[in-house]
């Protein structure tokens, strides 16, 4: 590995590691909720390297357990995940050059941890010359936890007292992740949208409530964005 690849690499896995101490209690929860909702542990741990999406691992789960249709499962997880799309095209400025191998494996290793500090980093740094080594990082680095705090989990299963209250760790996980990145209107619209909206739907069965807070952030986000263009644009011409 070159010098600038190890510089960027390693910048990675330092960006990655403040969200990894949340991480590792998440992927305990995980790996203990699944062997609850009657997963094997080769199953429940499978999971993490075939879907690798700690959400969706969590709602597959809980809805596993509530019996939930199928239909409900894969409609779900397929719309809290549609994040990924708006994540891809904020991301693609800075990897479009990049040969197919280099976007599959990075495609893989794209979630909420990862691009949190991978967009931050690209948005200050702009495009540089080796400069995906940097998600790299961050990807692998969160990856390898994310499989030990799972096995770990599955391993424990019931021994984890429920006195280490280790669910704070996913809700100041993803606070971490998002509050840098709320840096336009557009953003933190959606984000009060989403969070307003998943309060208010909490009762609803089968999460649905998940379900129809992350459409809600979307719409609106999406319409204050294309609102806000439009607006730029008129000013330009």
């Amino acid at each position: 590995m070159t010098s600038l690849k190890n510089k960027y690499f390693w910048a990675g896995i330092r960006a990655e590691f403040p969200l990894l101490i949340g991480v590792f209690p998440f992927g305990m929860i995980y790996g203990a909720l699944a062997i609850e909702a009657g997963l094997s542990a080769v199953e429940a741990q499978m999971m993490s390297p075939i879907v690798f999406a700690g959400s969706a691992q969590f709602i597959t789960t809980q809805l596993i357990k509530n019996t939930a249709p199928g239909f409900v499962i894969v409609l779900t997880i397929a719309v809290v995940n549609l994040r990924h799309m708006l994540y891809s095209a904020s991301l693609a400025p800075y990897l479009a050059s990049l040969p197919t191998r280099w976007k599959a494996l990075l495609s893989y290793l794209l979630t909420d941890e990862a691009y949190a500090p991978s967009i931050i980093h690209y948005e200050i740094n702009k495009l540089q010359p080796e400069s995906h080594w940097f998600m790299l990082g961050a990807g692998l680095a969160l990856w390898a936890i994310w499989m030990f705090s799972t096995a770990t989990g599955i391993l424990l299963g019931a021994a984890i007292p429920d006195s280490w209250s280790l669910d704070f760790a996913l809700p100041l996980t993803f606070i971490a992740m998002v509050v840098p990145a709320l840096k336009t209107r557009p953003a933190i619209a959606a984000a009060l949208t989403a969070g307003g909206t998943a309060l208010a739907t909490y009762a609803l069965p089968y999460k649905l409530g998940l379900l129809i807070a992350a459409l809600a952030g979307i719409i609106v986000g999406t319409l204050l964005e294309n609102k806000t263009v439009g607006a730029r644009l008129s000013g330009d011409s």
